[in-house]
């Protein structure tokens, strides 16, 4: 399974707004600046973010984004679900190997696993203890 960069910078989105829980609305302008990624393109990921229910738009001159529920209460799969659709490996149907499909369902069931046990709080706690500014997902 590869996530696109509609996966990515999506978790990026949300690892910064985790940063910022608690201090105000944060602008796509700063997230996409910070990371050099097209702030148009961010406005086109945190619609369905925003649909889902796990951001809040804030309007004004001092507007912005701010989660919706604490970092601890948001996984990767639920990001990663909304902008990616279903986890799977491979399509698989009934009419596959037994063996095969076995194989594809453990896969997927074991990446689902790592993603809806993942959390925005853990990410971001993780990120910080390597002080680094970009983040980079390895699944």
């Amino acid at each position: 399974m590869k996530i696109s960069t509609k996966g990515r910078y999506g978790l990026t989105i949300m690892m910064e707004l985790a940063n910022r829980f608690g201090e105000g609305p944060t602008s796509l302008k700063s997230i996409a600046e910070k990371h050099q990624l097209s702030e148009h393109y961010l406005e086109q990921l945190v619609a369905p973010l925003r649909n889902a229910g796990l951001v809040k738009s804030i309007r004004g001159a001092y507007g912005g984004y701010i989660l919706s529920k604490s970092p601890e209460q948001i996984t990767a799969g639920e990001v990663i679900r909304v902008l990616e659709g279903p986890i799977s490996p491979v399509d698989f149907t009934e009419e596959d190997d037994p063996a095969k499909r076995d194989l594809w369902i453990r896969i997927r069931d074991s990446i689902a696993e790592v993603l809806d046990s993942t959390t925005l709080a853990y990410l971001i706690a993780f990120k910080d203890e390597g002080k680094q500014d970009n983040y980079m997902f390895y699944i």
